[in-house]
């Protein structure tokens, strides 16, 4: 596909993707898949994380290793579970086919979210083929470099998008999910269930399809930019073909019913010269404020209103609304995709305005926490755990692609695309001679 710039014809960068020779579990050990699969580094608990380490085959070793040397015990893991053939690698590179089973509290409605795991190469965020919609952190980028660099394995896939109106490629993932590699039931009460293609015809249609599309970059922006960093470390050697020059995702499709977005609350704790009552003053600035006298109902009270949300404090509840005159006084420098977010609001109006923490601060500030759990929230503003907790809604997939094709990002936390992923169905290795496939096979 080429562009026309200035008169010239110039080459327009889209996806490029790749099958995979996957690592996986030996059948005699993968029998009892389900003991074996772990938890994403970003979401796996301390109690997860300490349970799943009594397992000495268990995922978590490889993808949140343990000691004073992670990535090292990492790397010696990986090779004596190659030496002890814990782990084989697939003989036929292969697109695996993953479906997520799911329902969510409240509906009886069962979803299934359909996707496939493949190579894909790691563009730089300038080239615009995969967008980002959050910023990262850059300790969690360094740990996740230093593992890269130690094991060159792809422990876990991260989640990307892709949209296609025709749902052109599900045919084939319907057919392969009917002879499932594995079928479990994981630590989020999701049914994992995984497959593989390797049919060449069928992958190379998938490389066509692919390979006209932009990839929205949903979940994993911290292994992504260790997979950046680590490219760029090796680009003297580098001939643009070699494993360090690709990443392992998880795609689905934004045209899908079934790609849910949950949302994230805030909690604030331990915030200096805290009042309830200064707060609610200010409050009337800009907002529209209504008592909510059972606190439990307050996230159904607000659902599907724009920028309104829910204040939870010990003793009371209240419902806030910004008045729409008000967006006019936000002096971020932000474009109206962003300005008119309902976390960008309440960042600014509240997080900023009323409790005095400055935007710059706000990524790093100690007084701001996150949880997915309305209930776990609640609880925490009773006990005096948190001093207030800021309810809020989900984002849709819209207003998502508006950001990424805006070239901003998001306030941090602002999406939670649900189910998570999990770790242990396969790995992928980015050593020159497990990358590259075998003569016989035509990728």
């Amino acid at each position: 596909m080429h562009l026309s710039v200035n008169g010239k014809r110039t080459a327009l960068i889209m996806a490029e993707i790749r099958p995979i020779r996957a690592w996986r579990y030996n059948p005699g050990i993968s029998e009892n898949i389900e003991e074996l699969t772990s938890p994403l580094f970003d979401v796996v608990s301390e109690k997860q994380r300490m349970a799943l380490y009594n397992n000495p085959y268990n995922s978590i070793h490889l993808s949140v290793p343990m000691g004073k040397d992670p990535a090292i015990n990492a790397r010696q893991t990986l090779q004596r579970w190659k030496d002890e053939k814990v782990i084989l690698q697939d003989n036929l590179p292969g697109i695996y086919v993953y479906y997520q089973y799911f329902r969510l509290p409240g509906q009886s409605k069962e979803f299934c979210r359909k996707g496939f795991i493949c190579h894909i190469r790691a563009y730089d965020w300038n080239e615009n083929v995969i967008l980002r919609h959050e910023n990262t952190i850059p300790k969690a980028v360094n740990d996740r470099i230093k593992l890269l660099e130690r094991t060159e394995l792809h422990a876990s896939a991260t989640h990307g998008l892709y949209t296609d109106e025709s749902h052109d490629l599900e045919k084939y993932l319907d057919e392969a999910i009917q002879n499932p590699i594995y079928d479990v039931e994981d630590y989020q009460g999701v049914r994992d269930v995984s497959a593989v293609i390797h049919d060449a015809k069928v992958i190379q249609h998938f490389i066509e399809i692919l390979k006209d599309k932009k990839v929205i970059l949903a979940d994993g922006h911290h292994r992504y930019e260790g997979s950046l960093a680590y490219r760029l470390q090796k680009q003297k050697e580098s001939t643009g073909q070699e494993g360090h020059n690709f990443h392992l995702m998880y795609l689905t499709n934004t045209e899908s019913d079934d790609l849910r977005i949950l949302p994230t609350h805030r909690l604030i704790s331990n915030l200096p010269s805290f009042d309830q009552d200064t707060i609610i003053k200010k409050f009337e600035e800009h907002f529209i404020i209504k008592p909510i006298p059972d606190a439990d109902t307050i996230n159904e009270i607000i659902h599907g209103k724009p920028w309104a949300f829910g204040v939870i404090f010990k003793d009371r509840a209240i419902k806030i609304r910004l008045k729409p005159e008000s967006l006019e006084f936000m002096t971020w420098k932000f474009p109206d995709e962003i300005k008119k977010l309902d976390l960008t609001v309440l960042h600014y109006f509240v997080i900023e305005q009323v409790l005095g923490i400055t935007g710059k601060d706000q990524r790093s500030s100690e007084y701001i926490s996150f949880d997915r759990s309305f209930s776990d929230c609640h609880a925490k503003v009773l006990t005096g755990e948190a001093q207030m907790a800021l309810i809020t809604q989900e984002i849709s997939i819209e207003d998502v692609k508006r950001v990424c094709k805006s070239g901003y990002t998001m306030p941090q936390k602002s999406t939670y695309f649900y189910p998570k992923v999990i770790c242990g169905f396969l790995f992928s290795s980015i050593k020159e001679d497990e990358f590259q496939t075998p003569d016989y096979s035509r990728f």
